[in-house]
C-alpha cells in the first residue's frame, strides 16, 4: 500500500511541476492520463535532465566577432 501511496504522490508532484511549465497535456493526453514513467519523461523532456547542460538556467556560450575568440558568459537572448 505504501509503494502505491509513493508512487501517486510522485506523480501529483510532477504533473504540479509540469503545470509550472505550462504543460497541460503530453501526446494529446491529459497529464492525469499518464503513467508515472510517462510524466518523468515530459518533465525530463521539458527540464533538460537528458542533457545537464541544456536546462533553463545553463550559461550559454556564444562567440561575438567584435570580441574575437573571447566567448561572453550570459544567456543569450533572442534580440542578439
Amino acid at each position: 500500500m505504501q509503494l502505491q501511496e509513493a508512487m501517486e504522490s510522485r506523480k501529483e508532484e510532477l504533473m504540479h511541476k509540469l503545470i509550472l511549465f505550462n504543460v497541460f497535456k503530453v501526446k494529446q493526453q491529459q497529464l492525469f492520463e499518464l503513467s508515472l514513467d510517462q510524466l518523468e519523461q515530459a518533465y525530463e523532456t521539458i527540464t533538460g535532465v537528458a542533457h545537464p547542460h541544456s536546462g533553463i538556467d545553463a550559461i550559454q556560450w556564444t562567440n561575438n566577432s567584435k570580441w574575437g575568440k573571447r566567448a561572453r558568459r550570459y544567456p543569450v537572448r533572442s534580440h542578439d
